[in-house]
């Protein structure tokens, strides 16, 4: 079993800063060798792969949203409920 660590705000900026360093020095083209950047080839892709993969983001942020409504209905439920007690507390102990 993997040994856990306590994420405390030291160790997460370390680790993000640690990650941001390998990404910049993955995507730097001139520490990859290429002298010219602007022989580097970019990833084009067409419209209408795009527009499918921003359809796509479209209808996840909707399914999000319906989420969150009925994430905060609950809530809002297990807050009255949380009320509820806790005055049936106060007045038992009176």
């Amino acid at each position: 079993m993997a040994r856990r660590i306590k994420l405390t705000p030291t160790l997460l900026r370390r680790i993000v800063l640690e990650e941001r360093e390998r990404i910049m020095k993955e995507s730097d083209p001139i520490d990859a060798g290429i002298d010219d950047v602007e022989k580097v080839d970019a990833d084009e892709k067409d419209a209408d792969e795009q527009q499918d993969t921003l359809a796509k983001d479209v209808d996840h942020l909707k399914v999000l949203k319906i989420e969150e409504a009925k994430a905060v209905k609950r809530f809002k439920n297990i807050r009255a409920a949380k009320k509820r007690l806790a005055a049936r507390v106060i007045k038992q102990l009176s």
